[in-house]
């Protein structure tokens, strides 16, 4: 016995159908066999009962006496295996072909039927003998003057033998083919079964923790793409924990070095006796630190509330020409120290709908990493370009080291640092690329190593109605 489950299901399956289809079929064809050869003697008797018929009405002598008449009729059409028999119209048995005259009257359904002017047919077992019988009767009415039921009597024993014989012979080839049937359900089922019991093993280690695990096996299909697809699955968790690992370590170091400063100078003042500008120094480091500590904060709290869906915009018109000669002037003191140029390609005013403050997030976090990543004495290009009637394309340029193509890929992901050593969360174009998705925008990057890169954010433009 098969234990409950997906492989008993489908075997059960399988067979119940095929099962179901073979009965239907075998009832349907023997039933169309027993109709055929029913047919086929009924037909043989109704077409002598016309021959008969038409004999007596055409060619027999008028006046001939009526019992030479019945005799010559069942000398003439009577036939092997069928009994002829000459009846009234109540049912009594004049005379018949085998020479018994049984005083009985016949009381099947086939002689009222004659008796009404149509040829009656029956089937039935046989008094006396319980033999399976078909009987077929009509009037016979000769020269308008006596009449007569012609009822012929056939056996159909044989028929029903053959029938017999034909079932057992279905009922064989039905069992043999569940048989069949029952063996390709049940490799079909293993085929299906076994592969997922390996799937749910891995799968359970998976949920212990044990994520270098892996689905092996050559399988096909559906149950392939599910192999697949949890392997990838463990393989991300991996890359996910190994970036958060990275990420804690990162953020701790980032946030143990304004810390350090803040702690070092704080006790340092606190001890006293310096002058002035060393104090007015100290306070201006604890100052920096403590911004720099902020923004760190603020980003992970942005990531925070994007990861949610609770970041909240103040949706108002934004002229893009305003909004980025604001970015440049924020990052001019940092792109000096570095002799970095910003240059800014924007003739006529752009408007957009979206949060300004957001927005100038987005550049200002695209321009600092452009200077970040910048050689000395080297020029970072904003450039404004109406893309149609519907979007405005903004392209941040640099000439600066450039992203390989193997990190292009990685750079938008979360918690990604193309390089460690220059600091930071490694959220930033993540924040950035989904605040340009809530403004319905899109953000294209273009890297090569060792000669610069593009980034190119294409926002929606205001519609006139919003302008006016």
């Amino acid at each position: 016995m098969i234990k409950k489950g997906m492989r008993r299901q489908i075997v059960l399956h399988y067979i119940l159908v095929v099962f179901l289809a073979l009965l239907l079929v075998e009832v349907i064809f023997l039933l169309a066999i027993r109709t055929y050869y029913y047919d086929s003697i009924y037909s043989k008797i109704t077409n002598q009962l016309s021959t008969a018929e038409t004999y007596f009405n055409k060619y027999q002598v008028t006046g001939m006496d009526s019992t030479v008449r019945l005799q010559d009729l069942l000398d003439t059409f009577s036939f092997n295996n069928t009994e002829l028999e000459v009846l009234t119209r109540n049912g009594d048995i004049i005379t018949s072909s085998t020479g018994f005259q049984p005083d009985r009257t016949i009381t099947t359904s086939d002689v009222p039927e004659a008796a009404g002017g149509s040829i009656g047919r029956w089937v039935g077992r046989q008094p006396g003998t319980n033999e399976s019988v078909m009987a077929v009767s009509k009037m016979l009415q000769i020269h308008g003057r006596d009449v007569y039921i012609l009822r012929y009597l056939t056996s159909v024993e044989f028929i029903n033998s053959g029938l017999l014989n034909l079932t057992l012979l279905s009922v064989g080839i039905g069992a043999a083919v569940l048989t069949i049937v029952a063996l390709f359900s049940f490799g079909l089922a293993n085929s299906i079964v076994k592969p997922l019991n390996n799937i749910t093993a891995v799968s359970a280690q998976m949920a212990k923790g044990k994520f270098n695990t892996r689905i092996k096996g050559n399988y096909r299909y559906e149950i392939a793409e599910l192999a697949t697809t949890i392997n990838y699955m463990a393989q991300e968790i991996v890359r996910s924990n190994q970036i958060k690992d990275d990420f804690i370590s990162s953020i701790s170091h980032e946030l143990r070095t304004p810390l350090t400063s803040i702690k070092g100078w704080s006790e340092t003042l606190v001890s006293g006796g310096y002058d002035p500008e060393e104090t007015k120094l100290g306070m201006g480091i604890i100052s920096k630190e403590s911004d720099r500590l902020i923004g760190l904060v603020e980003e992970i709290l942005d990531f925070s509330k994007l990861q949610q869906n609770e970041m909240k915009l103040s949706i108002g018109i934004v002229d893009m020409k305003v909004l980025l000669q604001e970015t440049i002037l924020n990052v001019w003191a940092k792109a000096e120290k570095k002799r970095i140029h910003l240059v800014l390609e924007c003739d006529d005013a752009v408007f957009v709908k979206g949060d300004a403050n957001r927005l100038k997030q987005v550049f200002l976090n695209l321009v600092d990493n452009a200077v970040k990543f910048s050689h000395e004495d080297s020029s970072i290009v904003l450039t404004v370009q109406s893309l149609s009637n519907q979007e405005v394309a903004i392209i941040v340029r640099d000439s600066g080291i450039g992203i390989s193509e193997a990190h292009l890929a990685k750079v938008k992901d979360r918690f990604f640092q193309v390089d460690a050593l220059n600091g930071g969360t490694g959220l930033g174009l993540a924040i950035t690329q989904q605040i340009v998705e809530l403004h319905n925008g899109r953000i294209e990057m273009h890297s090569e190593l060792g000669k610069g890169t593009q980034v190119t954010v294409i926002l929606p433009l205001a519609t006139e109605q919003a302008l006016v």
